[in-house]
């Protein structure tokens, strides 16, 4: 189990040299990515629907730009253009819009066979399984920018940076502290903030 970027996609399919998969003896081989999944959404008893955390990024026009221009680009970047917005980085740009109008799926299908890769290429679709591309795209429908809620990132840094999680989570690994004990420590220090 690894936390980590989905930049991570094509390192764990064989494609870069430089991050080679040591899960056989085929450093190109995409058998590690085929057997991999990705969790998207954490849930529990108080939020069923369930939460994830995503950096999505903003067409902005500043007051200066050529404002006609800007919003022809910004229309074609997220209609026609958007599998070559999508291609800049298609392991870490997921399409937040999901289709248009004729096809309610169209930019998941053309983002699920851009390739990826640095040494080599392959598309997506090549592999990860559908049940994965799936599962990837569906963590947008709960994502919160950065995985908090509007109005609570001053909240949210603060328990960050208070370092109780942190704390806890070790003397649990460290079988100091059952689960529960973990689970009610925590929630008493959540409930001062």
């Amino acid at each position: 189990m690894i936390i980590w970027s989905p930049f991570i996609m094509d390192e764990l399919a064989g494609l870069r040299d430089s991050a080679p998969p040591t899960f056989n003896v085929d450093p190109t081989s995409n058998e590690l990515a085929q057997k991999t999944g990705f969790i998207t959404n954490f849930s529990g008893p108080n939020n069923k629907k369930g939460a994830a955390w995503a950096d999505i990024r903003y067409f902005g026009i500043t007051a200066d730009a050529d404002t006609d221009e800007a919003k022809k680009f910004i229309m074609y970047s997220m209609d026609e253009g958007y599998a070559s917005t999508l291609s800049i980085a298609p392991e870490g740009k997921f399409p937040v819009r999901r289709g248009n109008s004729s096809d309610p799926n169209a930019f998941t299908k053309a983002w699920s066979k851009l390739p990826v890769g640095v040494d080599r290429k392959a598309p997506l679709t090549d592999l990860y399984s559908a049940d994965v591309i799936n599962n990837i795209v569906a963590g947008l429908d709960t994502a919160s920018r950065w995985g908090v809620k509007e109005g609570e990132l001053s909240r949210a840094s603060k328990i960050i940076n208070a370092q109780f999680l942190n704390r806890i989570t070790r003397e649990y690994i460290d079988d100091e502290i059952s689960v529960d004990e973990a689970v009610n420590k925590i929630n008493a220090e959540l409930a001062k903030f």
